[in-house]
């Protein structure tokens, strides 16, 4: 099933973006797939559920 896709526009700090898009660059990922680990991190992180949610391999949510 293909998904779609929103944008989401963040307004940073130039130096940082300059920063952010060089150390991506080193790990051979985009600014975009560091950001949706970040976001789903960070949802994990506050007990949030939605649709296409990963499941851990032990099948909850520590």
């Amino acid at each position: 099933m293909e998904q779609k896709t929103a944008r989401l526009t963040v307004l940073i700090d130039p130096t940082k973006k300059d920063a952010f898009e060089q150390l991506c660059a080193t790990q051979d990922v985009t600014p975009s797939q560091v950001v949706r680990q970040l976001i789903r991190e960070y949802l994990d992180k506050h007990g949030i559920t939605y649709a296409n949610q990963p499941q851990n391999s032990n099948g909850h949510h520590e």
